[in-house]
């Protein structure tokens, strides 16, 4: 069995979001779902950008703590989500921990089980290229593309 990497995912990535598709497809590479999580920190988690995108302004400590969901993916996948994500130049890929609220995962492998504390260290797609302004956005901890803040997303099919 391949080594798997654990990818939180707060945006457009998550299931009922415009782009969950991506992590359902093979030729993507393997992202299994493993559970819903919170980041331990607060974090900006702002709507901004001509194309309304989600974005986790890479500010640990500012913000509110930010749900999502917890993947496991392989190495392929991983690499994927790098160049889906604009990665290093639009995100960059960083670590943070994140507190386990529901967990579907194998117990037992290491790479799999939540520490005794209930919190894992996960990859996240993350900002430190932002405009200024950005930091003043509301703050929001659980983003949906039809969410109440009224800020449409435009998929990447129509930009």
């Amino acid at each position: 069995m391949a080594l798997m990497a654990r990818v939180f995912v707060y945006g457009t990535l998550k299931r009922g979001q415009p782009n969950h598709k991506v992590l359902l497809d093979p030729t993507n590479g393997c992202a299994a779902f493993r559970g819903r999580g919170r980041t331990l920190e607060p974090y900006p988690l702002v709507i901004a950008g001509e194309h309304n995108i989600p974005r986790l302004l890479n500010l640990p400590g500012q913000g509110r703590p930010v749900l999502g969901e917890i993947y496991a993916v392989d190495e392929r996948m991983l690499s994927f989500l790098d160049e889906f994500e604009g990665c290093p130049d639009m995100y960059q890929r960083t670590l943070v921990q994140v507190t386990v609220l529901e967990w579907e995962g194998v117990r037992g492998a290491p790479e799999e089980t939540p520490a005794a504390d209930g919190t894992l260290q996960c990859f996240v797609y993350s900002t430190v290229t932002y405009a200024p302004e950005w930091v003043r956005l509301p703050h929001h901890d659980d983003y949906d593309f039809q969410g109440e803040h009224g800020l449409r997303y435009n998929p990447r099919e129509n930009r």
